[in-house]
């Protein structure tokens, strides 16, 4: 059966007002070694971005290849700090690592993104996202032109992204989906994107390298990268709360490539209602933990439909506890509460009064017996004193 062109976008309404009811966050930081230092801040730095505006633990993946804060070069060990001045532990007492040391591969995050996991993968490992899930994807590293390297030891391309983004679609496993990398030629890695509803950034163009921002001379390398640098500047001066107005739009506005060093990127084309609808999208639609849940008007039942059912089983009961009694011949079962304490109350009547009488017949034969003994007694004195006379 074919459509016109002209209905497409009345069948396609529907699926744009549909409205997402969780959020979800994946961090992946791909490099290990120490000098990769500033790759971890950046996740940390994100990680704790999204909580601050409402995603619990529950709801973000963290992948993270190595442990700078126990790296024997640390100086301040425990800690991963993303600002010379030292002012925020990033990595503190309140973290969970979901993915950490050698678990991050390429084979991990695909499987993580797809849900091809062991039936007995931890649920703290697995993305449980469905199709009114939003996530915010962000990576960074190492990369070059459509690839991205995982440790020194192997790459993901800009296919293997595609096709994963392509297999959570056709598995209803997001409704939107927000993709930012900050790594050189950042922007060549969605280039391959065909899936709906994907908005993407990236730091640099294809031939552009991602620059570090500044570096800590008592920690002895770069703490973050600029892309990154100014992404948080804006999310933690401007977006104050779950509850804020501001849009990816304006979020993106904010880029300076002369701070930046390098020209961010942006893809729109393949989100439903193109770059407008995507630039609106509010930054916490992406970012923090907005639920819009959907009432079924359906299935609403007024307050009606609720005695009426009520004195239904209000009948059945009676009626089950009539035949109960008749099968067994006995008294019938109180139909209520009153009825249960006036008999209860001739029962202990009853049995006052017959305890009443037996008490008297006691007594009766109590005197009896006590006149005959005491007869008896007075025979027998009588005869033990006659026998002396003789």
């Amino acid at each position: 059966m074919k459509f016109s062109s002209a209905l497409l976008p009345l069948l396609a309404a529907p699926l744009a007002a549909a409205e997402h009811t969780s959020n979800w966050a994946v961090l992946v930081g791909t490099s290990r070694f120490w000098f990769n230092y500033r790759h971890l801040a950046n996740v940390l730095s994100l990680y704790r971005t999204v909580k601050r505006l409402g995603i619990p633990d529950s709801q973000i993946i963290m992948m993270l290849p190595d442990d700078m804060a126990c790296n024997p070069r640390n100086s301040f060990p425990g800690t991963v700090y993303n600002n010379a001045d030292r002012a925020l532990d990033l990595y503190g007492d309140n973290i969970e690592v979901d993915y950490r040391g050698y678990e991050v591969t390429v084979e991990n995050f695909i499987r993580l993104m797809t849900d091809r996991v062991p039936e007995n993968m931890p649920r703290s490992k697995r993305l449980m996202t469905d199709e009114r899930s939003n996530i915010l994807v962000y990576m960074t590293g190492h990369g070059g032109n459509e690839f991205l390297k995982f440790q020194d030891a192997e790459e993901i391309s800009a296919y293997d992204l595609a096709d994963a983004f392509s297999q959570m679609w056709e598995k209803k496993r997001y409704h939107e989906l927000l993709f930012m990398i900050d790594t050189c030629q950042a922007n060549t890695m969605y280039s391959k994107f065909y899936s709906p509803n994907i908005i993407a950034t990236g730091s640099s163009e294809i031939d552009q390298s991602s620059y570090s921002h500044h570096a800590d001379s008592d920690v002895g390398v770069a703490v973050i990268d600029r892309y990154t640098y100014y992404n948080l500047e804006f999310l933690e001066n401007k977006v104050r709360d779950p509850t804020s107005e501001l849009t990816l739009g304006e979020l993106f506005d904010s880029y300076d490539e002369d701070l930046i060093h390098s020209r961010p990127g942006f893809r729109y084309d393949l989100f439903n209602g193109g770059a407008d609808a995507a630039r609106s999208r509010r930054i916490v639609d992406f970012f923090g933990n907005v639920q819009n849940v959907e009432v079924d008007d359906g299935a609403k039942r007024n307050e009606t439909q609720w005695r009426e059912e009520l004195e239904a089983i209000e009948k059945m009961i009676e009626e089950a506890k009539r035949r109960h009694n008749e099968s067994l011949n006995v008294r019938p079962q109180a139909l209520n509460v009153m009825e249960e304490v006036q008999h209860s109350e001739r029962q202990h009547t009853i049995q006052k009064e017959g305890a009443v009488r037996m008490d008297e017949e006691l007594s009766w034969k109590k005197q009896v017996i006590g006149g005959a003994a005491l007869l008896g007694c007075a025979g027998i004195w009588a005869a033990s004193s006659w026998l002396e006379s003789l």
